[in-house]
Parts: structure tokens; sequence; C-alpha cells
């Protein structure tokens, strides 16, 4: 009689003994064909890279021996699976219980596929495994090294400056910003709230600590804002709501320091549309003595534009319409600039420096087809420019000094 084909499918990045038990255990029913997540999947489902590319995580399944072949799927998605199953043909597909769904039986049924669920049991005398409690362990320790690596950032989408009192009010109003990882280097002076994240650091120097976000951006800005401290300056309220609000978030002003309202979404689809279409390229960080306010020009019409332009750019985005978040998106970065063209143009030491001028990267990126808008982080001067694309991927193909971003679910 013919060996039965089996199939499993799953991502094995941080292979372990865990998986080699399940290999063995599926391998009861016949000959094992294992389907891989690829980078693209991985990185679309888990909204980060593997630790181990694809080639590699073939390779190491490849090498077990309960195991006959394996592939890279070839679909999208959590059954990504799907063109793997049909060039293999099995007779059985085995998951582990907590991987089992209805949709996967249906397809098995649909197909003449006998649908077999396992319970996750560690092989005798080994502790049971999971790569979720594997990156858990691995995160705690990569943070306990690297100090403050945890701390997240904040880019600002948009409605800048409504969150000083000398522009809101004029016309009260929201700003719209998101929460991100620290995926990449987050340099200095480069309009991600890096003199905020610094002080977080001083507090929490490894990560931010599980409480309400509000009271936890309570805290940072009082913090921050030390009425004893040299300068005087007031540091925006989105600064530390952006950082420790998750998500998308919208805070409304109206002539004071901390807003009348805070509001947020992490709707996976949202901020999934979000990712696909914005990107930072990075220009020079802000000079010493560099000053974006010299100049300033506020007046009630500009600042309704500015106010005029959030509102519509957050309603862009909750209806996933990427053209009216373009439009919206350049709106409000028009509205700042008119009101501070010290962003694009600083002036260092109380003088205007055209060659501190960041107008020759806005006129690089602008000028590219997939380019749809773009603005610079935080209060300009230098840091990073953020693009709205049409699509990050087909972007960094061409542009991979273009850095994708990931928002912080949670």
């Amino acid at each position: 009689m013919a060996v039965k084909k089996v199939f499993v499918s799953g991502c094995y990045d941080l292979l372990h003994s865990g998986h080699v038990e399940f290999f063995k255990q599926a391998s009861r029913f016949g000959d094992v064909y294992v389907g891989i997540g690829s980078d693209s999947t991985y990185l679309e489902y888990k909204h980060r890279k593997p630790m181990f590319p694809q080639e590699e995580r073939l390779f190491m399944v490849k090498s077990i021996r309960y195991v006959k072949d394996a592939y890279i799927n070839a679909g999208h998605g959590v059954m990504d699976f799907i063109p793997t199953l049909d060039i293999v043909k099995p007779d059985v597909f085995v998951v582990n219980a907590e991987g089992g769904s209805e949709e996967k039986r249906k397809l098995c049924a649909d197909r003449g596929i006998e649908y077999i669920e396992l319970q996750r049991t560690p092989h005798e005398g080994l502790q049971a495994r999971s790569s979720s409690s594997l990156k858990e362990a691995l995160g705690r320790n990569e943070s306990a090294q690297t100090g403050y690596e945890g701390v997240p950032a904040r880019l600002d989408i948009a409605g800048t400056w409504i969150d000083q009192p000398y522009v809101s009010v004029h016309h009260p109003g929201w700003a719209v910003t998101i929460s991100l990882e620290p995926t990449f280097e987050i340099m200095d002076r480069c309009g991600l709230s890096t003199s905020t994240r610094k002080m977080i650091q001083k507090i929490w120097p490894v990560k931010l600590p599980k409480m309400d976000p509000e009271m936890l951006a309570r805290l940072v800005f009082c913090f921050e804002n030390n009425p004893e401290r040299v300068g005087g300056h007031v540091s925006g309220a989105q600064d530390a709501i952006g950082i420790c609000v998750p998500g998308l978030a919208r805070h409304y002003y109206d002539n004071n320091f901390w807003p009348e309202k805070i509001e947020n979404t992490v709707d996976e689809m949202t901020l999934r549309f979000l990712e696909n279409h914005l990107a930072l390229v990075l220009m020079e960080p802000r000079r010493l003595g560099c000053s974006v306010v010299e100049g300033r020009d506020i007046t009630p019409e500009k600042v309704a534009g500015l106010a005029n332009a959030a509102e519509r750019c957050w309603d862009a985005i909750i209806r996933h319409d990427l053209d009216a978040f373009a439009e919206s998106y350049a709106d409000s970065f028009n509205a700042q600039v008119s009101m501070f063209p010290g962003m694009v143009t600083p002036t260092v030491n109380g003088i205007l420096c055209p060659e501190s001028s960041i107008q020759p990267y806005i006129d690089k990126y602008s000028s590219l087809p997939d380019v749809m808008a773009w603005k610079v982080s935080g209060a300009g001067g230098g840091g990073y420019l953020a693009l709205v694309v049409r699509d990050i991927r087909f972007f960094r193909s061409s542009h991979p000094e273009a850095i994708e971003l990931h928002i912080r679910r949670q």
C-alpha cells in the first residue's frame, strides 16, 4: 500500500524542539511535506521581519529527518499554503489544535483531504516550547542589553503646531499622530520626538510601563516640562501622546497645552493602510542653533486651514481613502509651512540660512511618480521626509533608502 502524504504548514522562524516533535507526531500518518511562510507573508502577518530568511528556514526544516520535503508557500495571509497544498496533493492535513480553524477544515473537506488536529505536547523529558514564549524571552534579554530600544517614537501625520496655545488660540483643532515601534535607528534632532524619548528613558530605560496610555502621557508631559527647568519652552503635548498612546491617535487642542480629548484606534486594517502607504527618508539632522519659529506668520485663516486639513486627514485614514489621505496630508503640511516657513528654510543662529534648506530633498522626492504627498517630521528644519506613496514595497524596490514603518499595536 502506498505511503500517505501528510501536509503541515507554518513559519518555523525560531525552530525548536516543539516543532520537531510536531513533525515526528505528524509522520505517524505518512510522509510529511511542509509549507513554510515566505518572508513577505511573515512581514504582512506579524508586522516584523523574520529572524531567519525563508531560504535558511527552508534549509533547516528540510534537514529534519521526519520531513520528506518542504516548500516556500507562494500565497498570502493565514491561508498562504493553498498553492503548496495543491502541489503536494496530500491525503492528510495535520495542524496543532491552536492553529486549527473551520476555514482549514472546510478547505480539506472540499478537496477530499483528511483533517487532523494534534494537541501540543513536548517530547518526553523536554520542556514545552513555543515560538511566542521564545521571542518573549529573547525580547526581555535584548531589552536588558540595549537599555532603551523598546521605547516607541512618534510621527506627526497632520495638525502639527496646533498643540501650542499660541496657535490654537486662533482656531481649535486636532493633531494626528502615530506611535512607531523602534524598528530602525532613530537619529537625534530628526523630528520623531527624540527629546521626549530621552526624557522617558530617564524614568523607564527599557520600555514603557503597562498603564493607562493617557495617564502615562500626562506623566511624561509633566516630567519633560518641569517648571524649574531652564529655558521656559513648553514641549507640545502631542510628543508625549504620540509616543504613549498606541496606534493612530488624534488629540483636540483649544488654547491649552493639554488637549480637551484624545481618541485613538488600533484597528488592524487601518494601521495596515498607513503602513502600506507611508515611508520615511532620512535627510540631515536639524543643525545646532537652528530655529524654525523665527519669521512665523500665524493668522486665524491659516490655523483654520490647518485644523480643517487635519480633520479631513483623520477621516480619510479611517475610510482607507488613499487619494483623500494624500490630499489632506499635503494640505496640512502646506498650512504648517505658510505659518512657519522655517520648517523648510530655517535660520541658524538668527541668520537665514539657505544652505540649510531641505527644499532640495523635497524637490527630489516630490517629483517621483509613486510619491503622492510629503511633509517633514516634527517641526522640520531637517530630520525625516515623511512620504505618502502608492505602495511601500514597490517604492522601496527602487528606493531602498526609504524606511518602512511599523505602528505600535499595544
